[in-house]
């Protein structure tokens, strides 16, 4: 059955660029640094994915019985991530279809749990890529993001259809967007927020999945291996 879709939006780390690897290679780092005796396994990363700083944070304190608070541990981690950030590239297929959209004047949205500053390192040398969203930017520092409404709440998408929608007299509504997602949290955001969904999921979270990820996902989105996977001629785009 073909969907006809008006806008596309989209997560970024793990999805349009290879970060998580990234983000697990720092936080095991760190977790070495504490002494911790275990590394990041992906029952707990894939609670982590796609949140922001603060609460991905929390979480890992907890589940690693760190001895430092939220603020400190992303202090830690972002002095070391830094390093990493400049060695960001696109996944296969992501650019492509990122280009095709801008050519056919799909309007796209990004919504990012990253905060300004660290997008900013991500992607200052892939611009290529990130300047055909236009502005239509959402970091998750971003002041259209009440406190606490991070992902998995809707809020992100919601401010980036609101960013499109702000150029426009006809409005898009939210059944109208696809949300692409890598993360558990962004595909519970994406339910929320009315949107069909596109899950590329890592395949080691479907491991700890067991099975549930249809039931998660629900009619309303499907389940690729990759962005190469997505026809656009599903959608009508």
């Amino acid at each position: 059955m073909t969907v006809t879709i008006k806008a596309c939006l989209f997560d970024m780390d793990g999805l349009l660029l290879d970060t998580e690897s990234k983000y697990t290679k720092v936080t095991n780092d760190v977790l070495a640094d504490f002494k911790v005796g275990r590394t990041l396994t992906w029952d707990v990363k894939i609670k982590l994915q796609g949140r922001p700083g603060p609460e991905a944070s929390a979480i890992l304190i907890k589940e690693y019985n760190l001895p430092v608070t939220p603020e400190e541990l992303m202090e830690i981690c972002f002095k070391k991530q830094e390093e990493e950030w400049p060695q960001s590239k696109f996944l296969p297929g992501a650019l492509e279809l990122i280009n095709y959209l801008h050519s056919k004047k799909i309007p796209i949205a990004l919504g990012t749990s990253s905060h300004s500053l660290n997008f900013k390192k991500k992607t200052d040398h892939l611009q290529e890529g990130f300047k055909l969203f236009d502005g239509h930017i959402v970091t998750g520092d971003d002041s259209r993001i009440p406190p606490g409404r991070g992902k998995p709440h809707p809020d992100i998408w919601a401010a980036c259809l609101a960013s499109i929608n702000n150029d426009r007299q006809d409005k898009i509504l939210p059944h109208e967007c696809i949300v692409f997602e890598d993360g558990l949290p962004g595909v519970e955001a994406g339910k929320a927020f009315g949107a069909h969904l596109v899950w590329i999921p890592d395949e080691n979270a479907l491991k700890v999945l067991e099975g549930k990820e249809n039931e998660i996902i629900g009619t309303n989105g499907v389940i690729l291996k990759s962005l190469l996977d997505f026809k656009v001629k599903d959608y009508g785009l």
